[in-house]
């Protein structure tokens, strides 16, 4: 899978490498591309919204489960950020709403979590990490790529 930050967007591929799909997202209203230490043992309600990044990086996403019994892919359980389906919120965020939007501009909500729409999570992410774990990129918006992704600094 493939986190388009900026593009506001998931691309998921087979393990051989092959299109599966892609969806709008929603995710961390804050611009940025590092998690703040310590983030994944705060109470949400006690992160500031400057700390509520997506992280850039790789990460080894296998599913688990969050606060309330519920399934979710883990992307990255240090700090407490997963991929499941976009979740109504309330009214005054409009969630459902900024998914839907024909741009990106309004896809910064979350608490850095990546929210999908539920049918492209049903269809696509769960079929693709239901019995294995799987790689989840996500590219950073702040930072260069080769200081997010090593191997790209051998790369002219």
């Amino acid at each position: 899978v493939i986190v388009d930050k900026a593009g506001g967007a998931v691309f998921a591929f087979s393990p051989a490498g092959d299109p599966l799909g892609f969806a709008p997202a929603l995710l961390g209203s804050a611009i940025g591309d590092d998690a703040a230490p310590g983030i994944g043992e705060q109470d949400m309600s006690a992160i500031p919204p400057d700390l509520r990044t997506t992280p850039a990086g790789r990460f080894v996403a296998t599913y688990g489960y969050a606060n309330g019994n519920k399934r979710v892919l883990w992307v990255d359980f240090t700090t407490a950020i997963s991929l499941h389906p976009v979740v109504p919120g309330t009214r005054r965020e409009k969630r459902l709403e900024r998914i839907n939007s024909p741009t990106p501009d309004d896809n910064r909500i979350t608490y850095g979590c990546i929210n999908v729409p539920p049918e492209f999570y049903d269809d696509v992410i769960e079929p693709l990490f239901a019995d294995s774990r799987g790689v989840v990129y996500i590219i950073p918006e702040t930072r260069a790529l080769d200081e997010v992704f090593l191997s790209f600094r051998d790369i002219d």
